[in-house]
């Protein structure tokens, strides 16, 4: 029998926003949702795209990023399980925001913009719940944010780790994620610093028995440790 939204159930009960969700909630929004196995390296909407509807990441990872002036990718953030995006375009009918692709092979949940603007009209409560995901992801921008431009490498490096491990606060307590699918690449391209630099660090937080590097990959060994640095002690 081919896997339905609920077999996920306990992915998205992991993320703080949807395990706070009323049951009733939880139900509707799962009975109009559908799954979408997308292969790797496939375009899951650019800028300026209509808004097709609301995403969480099962499996995989999905970059979020965009393409400035001079054509030059930029990335903001890598989503992981059971991070949901695409919500902001709900508000207002917008086109999308942002770009956004898969780097894996990945399982995503989508509750198309039809389904969910119907959820919104039968119940105008609902709008209070879709604005609590947006207003988390407010906060932790901010927070990431803060200072990010004048702090040391090292401690700007360990704060983005630190928040990709609960998914920037949008896990609940005990579901931190130890294993990051990002490469320095990525890292570099979302803190503004040189892959050099970036392998120099982690290179440095490896022989600190930090975290351990693999292929597109990376390990945290020491979360403690982790959070130390990145309070920039």
């Amino acid at each position: 029998m081919p896997q339905q939204p609920r077999d996920f159930l306990p992915v998205l009960e992991q993320g703080r926003w949807f395990s706070a969700l009323p049951p009733a909630v939880k139900d509707r929004l799962l009975g109009h949702a559908q799954l979408r196995p997308v292969p790797a390296n496939t375009r899951l909407f650019s800028r300026g795209d209509p808004n097709a509807g609301l995403y969480c990441v099962l499996t995989g990872a999905v970059e979020i990023g965009a393409v400035d002036l001079g054509g030059r990718e930029m990335l903001l953030a890598v989503a992981e399980p059971p991070q949901w995006f695409g919500e902001i375009a709900a508000f207002d009918d917008g086109p999308r925001t942002h770009d956004a692709w898969t780097r894996t092979a990945a399982t995503l949940l989508l509750v198309p913009l039809a389904n969910l603007q119907a959820m919104l009209h039968d119940d105008p409560v609902l709008w209070r719940h879709l604005g609590s995901l947006v207003v988390e992801k407010m906060r932790a921008l901010f927070e990431s944010t803060e200072g990010s431009s004048t702090l040391p490498s090292p401690v700007r490096l360990a704060r983005r780790l630190q928040a990709m491990t609960d998914a920037h606060g949008m896990v609940v307590p005990g579901h931190a994620r130890h294993a990051l699918t990002v490469n320095q690449r990525q890292l570099g391209a979302m803190l503004g610093l040189t892959r050099q630099t970036v392998s120099e660090v982690l290179r440095a937080f490896e022989a600190q028995g930090v975290l351990k590097r693999r292929y597109g990959a990376l390990e945290i060994l020491d979360p403690d440790a982790l959070r130390r640095i990145a309070a920039g002690g």
